[in-house]
């Protein structure tokens, strides 16, 4: 009796396969990243991001529709997470653009290592913040941009540049690179809110008409310059938590300005 109730009370060694495989691909797009960017290759290396995030959106997903979520399966995902959004973002702004400061003096290059460093470590704290609110928070929304956001922020940026002939070292992209590496990191960090999209309607639910109007328009524009509209949807996504943030903090005020009308005493 004894050994068949320590046999249930066993725990299953061994992972989920699928999620994991997922997740490990884009540790992989996140790290080879990296080496593009030491080559040389700055296009390929935000491409390599964005590639990292499309798996990253897929891993959880099969988890949830194959019910193979794990513990293991969480943490590693946010390993692999400070590897493609954290480090790679960061060593790719810095190889390409960040250190290249340092032309103006040891201080400047000091800056430039230090915009890319605030970025990793703040992507490193949005991911630890992250774990520790599982469950708790409302899963429509995040809390502070959340790490493949800001990396495709950044990425985009890089991709834009190159794409349309920019080369790190031009004095106009030495002076955005440090400020978005920063304005990201701050971002991740911060308390704005953003939507999540993870309670989009289902596929058997109806949109309206311009919802579908507006994904071919987004579908064209990608087609016709894909870096440039990239880093406009990131910019714009980045730009609406502080919108949403100041929203619904003014319909809070409204709402207890409200409350505070009702509870006067009527005038005799």
């Amino acid at each position: 009796m004894e050994s068949s109730d320590t046999a249930r009370r066993k725990p299953h060694r061994g992972i989920y396969l699928l999620p994991n495989l997922l997740t490990t691909g884009g540790m992989f797009a996140g790290f080879y990243a990296i080496v593009a960017a030491m080559a040389g290759h700055p296009s390929d290396a935000a491409i390599a991001v964005f590639v990292a995030g499309l798996l990253d959106g897929l891993d959880g997903r099969v988890a949830r529709l194959t019910n193979t979520q794990s513990e293991f399966g969480v943490q590693y995902d946010s390993l692999a997470d400070m590897v493609s959004f954290g480090l790679a973002p960061a060593l790719v702004l810095y190889t390409w653009s960040l250190s290249t400061l340092k032309q103006y003096g040891p201080m400047a290059g000091k800056l430039g290592f230090a915009a890319a460093f605030v970025y990793a470590a703040c992507a490193a704290l949005r991911l630890a913040r992250f774990n520790t609110q599982v469950g708790v928070t409302d899963k429509r929304y995040f809390q502070g941009l959340a790490s493949p956001a800001a990396a495709a922020l950044t990425m985009s940026f890089v991709w834009a540049a190159a794409d349309n002939g920019h080369a790190g070292g031009d004095r106009l992209v030495q002076i955005v690179a440090p400020c978005i590496a920063v304005l990201a990191g701050l971002l991740m960090v911060s308390n704005l809110r953003y939507f999540s999209f993870k309670a989009a309607p289902h596929s058997s639910e109806r949109v309206p008409f311009v919802a579908v109007t507006a994904v071919v328009l987004v579908f064209v524009a990608l087609y016709i310059d894909t870096p440039l509209v990239s880093f406009a949807i990131a910019s714009l996504y980045a730009a609406s938590g502080p919108v949403l943030t100041l929203w619904g903090l003014r319909q809070r005020r409204s709402r207890r300005a409200e409350g505070a009308r009702g509870e006067e005493p009527p005038v005799s």
